[in-house]
């Protein structure tokens, strides 16, 4: 019983030590902020996703990583029981480059960034590890072409090594991750910002396990 007890506080150790060297790799990459927490920690909401078909996106069925192709909450909230650990990363900048075209070079930053994690973690042993982003992946790594090749049957993912699934159509509350993470939504202050002087955030999740 000793060993047994043991070992699972070994194993909890070098989770820990994985975790961080992780979050570390996040921010080496260019994240603004990388943080772990738990998979229960994660709000999934039917309402957010129900969002992608009503309004409709401009993305919805555009590729396989959005909706209708994805497993939507139900699925997530499986991944949740299955994997327990997350990687939570934010990206912040200035709010005018959301706006501007600058933001699809974000987006894909964004993707590779989570993508790498997720090899990373996948490298170390946790097989089953998958990353999530915000954007949808056709805008991000296909705009120029007309389809989807994976829904459309003419071949595979253009971009598999870095297009990942969208947030949005599992229902992920974002702002709850946030909050999850301790780190503010709101990163102004109206006494002290201008609009020029705005920032926002985009982020992604990684699931590990």
């Amino acid at each position: 019983m000793w060993l047994k007890k043991e070992m699972a506080e070994t194993y909890k150790m070098e989770r820990r030590e994985h975790l961080e060297k992780l979050m570390q790799k996040a921010l080496s990459i260019g994240a603004s902020d990388a943080k772990a927490i738990r998979s229960d920690d994660i709000l999934v909401e039917e309402k957010l996703a129900k969002l992608c078909i009503e309004p409709r996106c401009s993305n919805y069925g555009l590729s396989s990583s959005c909706p209708p192709y994805v497993s939507g909450p139900s699925g997530f909230r499986k991944l949740k029981d299955k994997l327990k650990n997350a990687i939570v990363v934010r990206v912040i900048v200035p709010s005018d480059v959301l706006l501007s075209n600058e933001s699809r070079e974000l987006w894909r930053f964004l993707h590779e960034l989570v993508a790498q994690i997720e090899q990373e973690a996948i490298g170390m042993g946790y097989i089953n590890s998958i990353a999530f982003a915000g954007g949808s992946c056709k805008q991000i790594f296909c705009q120029e072409h007309s389809d989807c090749q994976k829904i459309s049957g003419n071949g595979k993912c253009r971009h598999p090594q870095y297009a990942r699934s969208s947030m949005s159509g599992y229902g992920i509350n974002v702002f709850a991750l946030m909050e999850a993470c301790g780190w503010e939504t709101n990163l102004n202050t109206q006494e002290v910002v201008s609009n020029d002087d705005s920032m926002s955030w985009v982020a992604g999740v990684v699931m590990i396990g």
